[in-house]
């Protein structure tokens, strides 16, 4: 494991952090026995940066954590959780929140603590109730170590909140298809420039990155005389530049943990060579013309008013493009959200409440997108739904409902 050193303090921090967003799942939750274990397996391997926040699996990441961290584990790593502005009405929340985050992960300080999620709206509202009064408190009390945020914005704003304050250290989404969007490669020096460590969130566009790929984006990849998985590839391209510290991977598969601990040993700055971020630019460019929609899998617009599963419905969307000779992403659609093997959650549902957009870290414009994927992925076909009363309905374009109890209907 390769490690690099937070400028304002000299913590020496693993390059691989260990996201604790998406944890193995089980029944709806998460399956804590092999989250626990994961976690502790990194550990013993060299990771020893570990980030969190209360939004992540609907307030259980952070338990899961603390659980993980019992028996000695806690004194090996730096934890790292967040500070949720939607949640603050009063400076008073800040100290209660931060409290029982505390008691979630079984601690007594948080070593790296972020302002979650901001724009230059949410800075400006949490700065007018204290935020960083309550920032110096808490260092200062011992609670927490440094003080950071996490950033999806523009890069105008990312600039106005690293002048705003004694920050130690950031957190921002950075891949190589997201070279110039949010802060970017130019918010990511700007920071450095300024002494903050900088940790990297979504190096693989919530897999999107990873695999499978496309038969044109796996082409390019087998023409490299140097053979490494698409994630490989994604990983080394961020650790390739000096000014990240940490590159967090939201890791729920062991072998996927254990390629990214193998590559973390070996990915140093500058490490590739410029044929081979030739060949990247080359996989950015087809994924830009083949990828749909940008959405990273995120969750922040969850849960839906109107029952939708936003990021569900785009990743099959996105799906049916990625990969044009695989007929399956639109049967999956309406096995997963036309009610077969699951609660309707189809794109058709949308009411365009607006909610999501609000919450979109990537500020997509999700009713607008809803219907298109509706319009594509749903279409003549229909959409089966779950029927009240023992039956289903089936919802065609035109608009008409009919309902079927297991018999042939009258066309």
């Amino acid at each position: 494991m390769l490690y690099r050193n937070v400028p304002k303090t000299g913590d020496s921090l693993s390059i691989l952090g260990f996201g604790c967003m998406r944890l193995p799942g089980s029944r709806g939750g998460i399956d804590e026995e092999r989250a626990i274990a994961q976690i502790r397996h990194a550990i013993d391997q060299g990771v020893n940066y570990f980030d969190t926040a209360p939004a992540y699996h609907l307030g259980k990441s952070e338990p899961v954590l603390g659980k993980a961290l019992e028996g000695g584990y806690r004194e090996r790593v730096k934890i790292a959780t967040k500070l949720p502005h939607w949640s603050v009405r009063e400076r008073a929340d800040m100290d209660h929140i931060l409290a029982g985050q505390l008691r979630k992960l079984r601690t007594d300080h948080i070593d790296y603590y972020l302002l979650h999620s901001l724009s230059r709206e949410s800075f400006r509202k949490l700065h007018r109730l204290g935020v960083l009064e309550f920032l110096d408190h808490a260092k200062k009390s011992g609670k927490i170590g440094n003080a950071g945020f996490s950033f999806h914005g523009t890069l105008d704003a990312f600039k106005e909140i690293v002048d705003a304050f004694d920050w130690q250290f950031c957190q921002i989404q950075y891949n190589f298809l997201d070279e110039h969007n949010q802060a970017g490669t130019e918010g990511l020096e700007y920071a450095a420039s300024k002494g903050l460590a900088v940790m990297i969130m979504e190096p693989l566009r919530g897999g999107n990155l990873a695999g499978p790929v496309p038969d044109e984006v796996r082409t390019i990849w087998d023409e490299s005389p140097v053979k490494r998985s698409p994630a490989e590839w994604a990983l080394r391209w961020v650790w390739n530049h000096p000014e990240v510290t940490v590159v967090l991977s939201g890791m729920n598969d062991e072998a996927h943990i254990d390629e990214n601990i193998r590559t973390a040993g070996t990915a140093t700055p500058g490490s590739l060579s410029p044929g081979e971020l030739a060949l990247i630019d080359r996989v950015k460019e087809t994924y830009q013309r083949l990828m749909k929609v940008g959405c990273t899998g995120c969750g922040y617009c969850m849960p839906c008013p109107a029952g939708v599963d936003i990021p569900g419905c785009f990743a099959l969307y996105n799906a049916r493009h990625l990969f044009p000779h695989d007929r399956t992403a639109k049967f999956q659609y309406f096995g997963r959200h036309g009610g077969l093997i699951a609660d309707v959650s189809y794109a058709g549902l949308c009411r365009s409440c607006g909610k999501c957009t609000k919450a979109c870290p990537q500020h997509l414009p999700i009713p607008a997108l809803m219907k298109e994927v509706s319009r594509e992925m749903e279409g003549m076909m229909g959409v089966v739904i779950p029927a009240l009363k023992g039956g289903l309905w089936c919802l065609n374009q035109a608009g008409r409902v009919r309902r079927f109890f297991g018999r042939k209907t009258d066309e």
